[in-house]
């Protein structure tokens, strides 16, 4: 079985078929923007860097779907930081199909040359996602890439989470929720985070707590169907 995922077939087709699902899932759950006031002012052009923990990764085409649906919208490209690893390059091949570039690198290590090119892009008014647990945990554990990034470039970090409410739940270590068509989706921005370029190791704590309040408020509006 692991030898056919592996096959150039598979490699190439199942991120096509992930993305036409996860675009049934757009498109049949009834979604949310939880914190819109929080998000306005990024959608319309200033830059931050958007922040979600791994679980959340294949729900975020939705932000970039809800914020292209805003008359204050302000087009920009939309990159997101991946993993080297097969895992992050097959994740990329699936939000690459809603228009968000992927970035191959890490939050946490042999991520150097990825996040200069996210540094050169947000400085040219792009929008980037960064989940700064990936590629694979510790679970909700910020890795200093997401700060560090912040810093450079003298943006803020604005914290985000994504759920449905009708999900599988998988037994993996992000445990990420497969999400279900015919339910609601709720996506959720907080406050952004100021990152001090000269003390952004003192700003992980804060963005790890506002990426888990996040988090547990999607949870929490999702709660019961």
């Amino acid at each position: 079985m692991k030898s056919l995922l592996r096959s150039r077939p598979v490699q190439y087709l199942l991120p096509r078929i992930l993305g036409r699902y996860l675009w049934i899932i757009l498109h049949t759950n009834r979604w949310t923007l939880d914190g819109a006031e929080h998000f306005a002012p990024h959608g319309a052009g200033a830059p931050a860097v958007f922040g979600f923990w791994h679980e959340s990764l294949g729900l975020m085409p939705a932000l970039a779907m809800l914020a292209r649906r805003s008359p204050a919208y302000h087009p920009a490209p939309i990159l997101t930081l991946v993993s080297r690893h097969r895992d992050g390059q097959f994740i990329g091949a699936v939000v690459s199909q809603f228009g968000i570039e992927p970035v191959l690198g890490s939050s946490s290590r042999g991520g150097a040359k990825g996040l200069r090119h996210l540094l050169r892009m947000l400085q040219g008014g792009a929008m980037i996602g960064i989940t700064p647990d990936g590629p694979r945990g510790p679970r909700r554990v910020a890795a200093p890439g997401v700060a560090q990034l912040a810093a450079l470039a003298g943006v803020p970090v604005l914290p985000c989470a994504a759920r449905t409410s009708r999900r599988i739940m998988l037994k993996t270590w992000d445990r990420m929720g497969v999400p279900l068509p015919f339910g609601r989706g709720i996506v959720v921005c907080g406050p952004v985070i100021t990152v001090p370029r000269d003390s952004w190791s003192d700003a992980l704590p804060a963005i790890e707590d506002a990426m888990n309040r996040a988090a547990d408020r999607a949870d929490q509006l999702c709660a019961g169907g």
